[in-house]
């Protein structure tokens, strides 16, 4: 390629450095690439007042990065693989997936860990499915809603606003905050979100010359394990009144073990179940234990299936 190819990202700190990653191993892996980094503001920067289940979810962080590269103002968009919705965009496709980071969620806390927090604590989290994992656990903390980006929840929990924060490990380790975190959950405690802690780019669809330039940064079990998830989150739905989590890992060096669950938020419990399969079916495996799930959850009772609170 003649000239340099255009990146966009969001202007956060965790986005840059999050594209810088990408940039990174592009310069690894093909030493004389030219580059050319492209900030965007999207909706979901510009409206840190609402709630994001108010102004459309997660994917206000992307349309607008996506609309730039349709209209080939960019050649190439950085995301966190979470934000993105599951329906693919016309003329896009998610070229590479790189190696994931720590796909775990975390609390934040001076007050030690989640048991020792204060009796009816205040945590701030933006996450129906982090609110209803944390509840099943602690069904006395008030999970409250809190916007903004890391340095600005920090400042919050730092001025006394919450007691506590919930937030991804992935984010933390990216921008050297991991000193913060006071307990890492387990995926017994609480599965992440699908896709969580794996960067994507993304690219035009009919851009050959650079589908193929980003498929020597893709991280073949990742996306494998990221395709599995996210086929789980599409079988259950956009529109499913239940949060939804997922983890798939490499059980064997063809095949992934597959960790699925639905939070039922009106009475704290969370619907589990897992599949294994082989790498090729991640997407088959993720749609057909989401249709088990949702049989399961429309039963009320998860037909004696159901687990009952974490402790």
């Amino acid at each position: 390629m003649t000239r340099p190819l255009r990146i966009g990202t969001r202007g956060s700190a965790l986005a840059l450095r999050q594209t810088e990653l990408v940039v990174n191993a592009l310069r690894s892996a093909l030493p004389d690439i030219m580059l050319e980094l492209r900030v965007i503001k999207t909706e979901g920067d510009r409206n840190q007042r609402q709630s994001l289940r108010v102004i459309g979810g997660r994917g206000v962080f992307v349309r607008g990065i996506e609309q730039r590269l349709i209209a080939s103002e960019i050649d190439i968009a950085v995301h966190s693989l979470k934000d993105l919705p599951t329906a693919p965009t016309a003329g896009l496709t998610l070229a590479a997936v790189l190696q994931r980071e720590s796909p775990f969620d975390v609390l934040v806390t001076p007050h030690g860990g989640l048991h020792t927090l204060p009796d009816g604590a205040r945590i701030g989290s933006s996450s129906p499915r982090r609110a209803a994992f944390v509840r099943a656990i602690r069904p006395d903390v008030r999970v409250e809603d809190v916007r903004g980006n890391i340095d600005t929840r920090l400042r919050k929990l730092d001025e006394g606003q919450y007691d506590a924060l919930l937030l991804a490990a992935a984010g933390l380790h990216r921008l050297g905050l991991h000193q913060r975190i006071a307990h890492v959950f387990s995926a017994d405690e609480m599965l992440p979100a699908p896709g969580q802690g794996a960067l994507v780019a993304q690219c035009r669809s009919d851009d050959a010359e650079t589908l193929d330039l980003l498929r020597a940064i893709d991280h073949a079990p990742t996306h494998a394990a990221t395709d599995a998830e996210r086929a789980f989150l599409h079988g259950v739905g956009a529109g499913c009144r239940w949060p939804v989590a997922a983890l798939a890992v490499t059980a064997t060096p063809a095949g992934l073990h597959l960790r699925a669950a639905l939070a039922r938020e009106d009475d704290a419990r969370i619907i589990r179940g897992e599949a294994t399969g082989a790498l090729t079916d991640a997407e088959t495996m993720g749609a057909t234990l989401a249709r088990q799930l949702l049989s399961r959850a429309s039963d009320g009772d998860g037909n004696g299936q159901t687990q009952e609170p974490l402790r």
